[in-house]
């Protein structure tokens, strides 16, 4: 894969059960998950996050951003445009977690998948459940990404959570569902086989 962009899916979210769960569905789909892109907030910063994504022996690589509740652009953030930005990184889609509700922070997304893993137009809250807005998600990590470039923004509730609809021991469906979503509007087709070891 030299020379070639490295393509990734970045998720607002970096708590241990979002990495864990991650770190699954990166297993189940041929990709690897960037575990050391984990932290509540982000620790590192985009230069570092893109040399890592580089190492990574496998596409898509699953990276995580997490402001950990600051307002206004945050380290995670901040981390995020840079790589979503960078010549060598092809985002092929954001993972919107959403937050607590009525989080002063908002996107927009271009659809949600609820708790029970049904599509809808509709905000998700944190707990997988509809809201009534349309397109439109809050998260702590999502101020920026309006600005960003990509092809697709899926929003889902807390990651490895939703009243444990979302928990790893079960595949942590929803994250899957929402990974697979991107990757088949991408068009990405894989280029591993499934089920070998992911986590870095």
């Amino acid at each position: 894969m030299d020379g070639a962009k490295r393509r990734v899916i970045l998720i607002t979210d970096g708590d241990k059960f979002a990495r864990k769960s991650l770190e699954i569905v990166a297993k189940e789909i041929g990709g690897r998950c960037l575990s050391i892109s984990n932290g509540n907030p982000t620790v590192l910063d985009g230069p570092v996050i893109v040399k890592q994504i580089k190492k990574a022996a496998y596409d898509p690589v699953l990276v995580m951003f997490d402001d950990s509740g600051f307002i206004g652009e945050g380290a995670g953030e901040k981390a995020m445009k840079y790589v979503a930005t960078h010549k060598d990184i092809e985002v092929l889609g954001i993972i919107a977690v959403a937050s607590n509700p009525k989080h002063e922070e908002w996107t927009k997304v271009d659809l949600c998948i609820d708790r029970e893993g049904e599509l809808t137009a509709n905000g998700i809250d944190k707990y997988g459940i509809q809201e009534l807005e349309v397109g439109k998600l809050y998260g702590d990590t999502v101020y920026c990404l309006d600005e960003l470039n990509v092809p697709l923004i899926v929003g889902i509730g807390d990651i490895g959570k939703m009243a444990g609809k979302d928990h790893f021991e079960k595949g942590s469906p929803i994250t899957r569902k929402a990974v697979e979503l991107i990757l088949e509007r991408s068009g990405f087709n894989g280029n591993r086989k499934k089920g070998e070891k992911t986590d870095s």
